[in-house]
C-alpha cells in the first residue's frame, strides 16, 4: 500500500509540473515563410486568391488526391469557403474561409479544424514587388492560439520547423506552378 501511494503521489506531482509549465508557456504562435516568384505581381495575386487553386500548390491538399471537398460561395471573394474530410490524420477534417481581401495585396483566411483536433486559425498570403521588374515575393502567414492546457504542445512541438516547413514547400510548389 505504501508503495502505490509514492506512486500516486509522483503521478500527481509531474501532471503538477506539466500544468505549471503549460501554464507560464506562450499560448499563441505566428509562423511566416516567403519566396520570389518570376512572375508580375497581379499575375501571382490573380492565381493565389482562388482557394481551389491550394489544391495544386498546397502541401496538405496534395497529401490525399481522395480528400472529400465542398465549396460554398464564389471563390476569389470574401465569405468563400472550402470545406474538407479526409481519412488521412495529416489532412484531417476542416474549412477555410476568405475573410479578407485587399485586391492585388493580401488575402486573408479563417480556418477551422475539426479532426484530428479542434481548433481555429488564421492564414495570411501576401503579396509585394520583387527587386527586379515581373517579380513578385510570396509570404505566407499562419497564425494559431492554443487554450491552456494543450498550450503545453507548444513546449515539445517544433511549430516554427513542422509548419514552417510546410508553408515553404507549398511555396515552392506555388513558384514551380506558376513559373512553368
Amino acid at each position: 500500500m505504501h508503495v502505490l501511494k509514492i506512486i500516486l503521489i509522483v503521478i500527481v506531482a509531474i501532471i503538477a509540473i506539466i500544468l505549471l509549465v503549460a501554464f507560464f508557456s506562450k499560448k499563441e504562435y505566428t509562423i511566416t515563410r516567403e519566396i520570389t516568384i518570376n512572375k508580375p505581381r497581379t499575375e501571382v495575386f490573380d492565381f493565389i486568391k482562388f482557394i481551389k487553386n491550394q489544391d495544386r500548390f498546397s502541401v496538405w491538399a496534395l497529401k490525399d488526391p481522395n480528400v472529400k471537398k465542398v465549396f460554398t460561395g464564389t471563390d476569389g471573394t470574401v465569405g468563400f469557403m472550402s470545406a474538407w474530410d479526409s481519412d488521412i490524420k495529416d489532412v484531417g477534417k476542416g474549412e477555410q474561409t476568405i475573410t479578407k481581401i485587399i485586391e492585388g495585396e493580401r488575402i486573408e483566411m479563417g480556418l477551422h479544424f475539426i479532426k484530428p483536433f479542434e481548433g481555429l486559425a488564421d492564414a495570411t498570403m501576401i503579396t509585394k514587388d520583387g527587386t527586379q521588374p515581373n517579380q513578385t515575393i510570396v509570404q505566407w502567414s499562419f497564425h494559431s492560439k492554443m487554450n491552456f492546457p494543450m498550450n503545453i504542445m507548444l513546449v515539445f512541438m517544433n511549430m516554427e520547423k513542422v509548419l514552417g516547413n510546410d508553408l515553404y514547400s507549398g511555396l515552392s510548389n506555388l513558384k514551380t506552378l506558376l513559373e512553368k
